[in-house]
């Protein structure tokens, strides 16, 4: 029998007072790495906040663990840990008070939480800054507490919203290979709320692509990046009537600096040799060439303006 998946929303809007968030989306979050993206104002950390009991939608069916959320919240909620993007630490406090505290608020006992507080803080390398006061760590120890207390109770799934916030390179790549390592386990689902595309393919299975307040992309990452067109940078002489029938022909064309220069995004089955022989027919002459690799950034912010355009589009 599978398993209940972590979450399955359904038709779900939410709204703040005119502003819709999020709009009738309905969605499916597979137990194992899955990657939420999208721009400031996509519905991110209104998707986690429900996800978490903190906000009821207007409107719509949630479903955590195959149980309806609105049926048992609070202990739905235990099954989460949750590092938030906001520091939301208390000062005065020692890292192991504060680790100790967040698993006394998911119902743990205080001896169990400050034993447990310790074990975690040394598995993400604090341990030998376990009694310096919080507001005394840096900005990378601060994320690796924060992890830490969404870590302390052992939960099913961990929502982490942008864990490398702030972090210089060095640091954000410290805090992906510690969060590669935790899922490298197997013991956790991860559901890695982000705008750095980098770390969903370093880190994920599965995305969520949100624009808009709709789901734009949803599935597994491998498929996504199949998405890609071929793009080559071109540079000629002569006539650019060849572009605009290229264009009509379903090339993705983004003019360069100069009116001598080009993106092209080929379609499935179009060979290069073709593109010599448009150009020539048209009276211009290619004399560069050159095949460009399109990433996850360009997959994304393809299908983004792709929802701009069309408000109901979904891939």
């Amino acid at each position: 029998m599978c398993e209940a998946p972590v979450a399955r929303l359904t038709e779900v809007t939410h709204r703040y007072g005119s502003t819709v968030a999020l709009d009738c989306i309905s969605l499916q979050l597979p137990r194992g790495t899955v990657g939420l993206v999208g721009n400031n104002g996509a519905g991110k950390s209104t998707l986690l906040k429900i996800l978490l009991g903190m906000l009821r939608p207007s409107q719509g069916q949630v479903e955590v663990f195959g149980v309806q959320l609105h049926q048992a919240a609070s202990t739905l909620r235990r099954r989460f840990g949750y590092m938030a993007e906001a520091d939301a630490v208390l000062p005065l406090l020692q890292g192991v008070e504060y680790v100790a505290l967040s698993g006394q608020l998911y119902g743990m006992s205080r001896r169990q939480s400050f034993r447990r507080a310790h074990e975690v803080l040394g598995y993400v390398g604090l341990g030998e800054l376990r009694y310096r006061p919080v507001e005394q760590y840096s900005r990378g120890n601060l994320q690796r507490l924060k992890l830490a207390a969404a870590l302390v109770h052992d939960p099913d799934v961990l929502l982490l919203d942008e864990p490398t916030n702030g972090l210089d390179p060095p640091g954000r790549d410290a805090m992906l290979r510690l969060l590669e390592d935790l899922i490298a386990q197997g013991q956790k689902s991860v559901v890695l709320c982000t705008h750095l595309l980098g770390d969903v393919q370093r880190l994920c299975e599965h995305v969520v692509i949100l624009a808009r307040g709709r789901v734009v992309y949803q599935g597994p990452l491998a498929p996504l990046l199949q998405l890609r067109t071929d793009q080559y940078l071109v540079r000629w002489q002569g006539s650019q009537e060849w572009l605009h029938h290229l264009r009509c022909q379903g090339v993705q064309i983004t003019p360069g600096a100069n009116g001598s220069q080009a993106l092209l995004g080929l379609p499935s089955g179009w060979s290069t040799q073709r593109l010599f022989q448009v150009a020539q027919q048209h009276g211009a002459i290619l004399h560069t060439l050159r095949p460009v690799e399109e990433d996850l950034q360009s997959v994304f912010l393809r299908l983004s303006e792709k929802a701009n355009s069309d408000p109901k589009a979904e891939a």
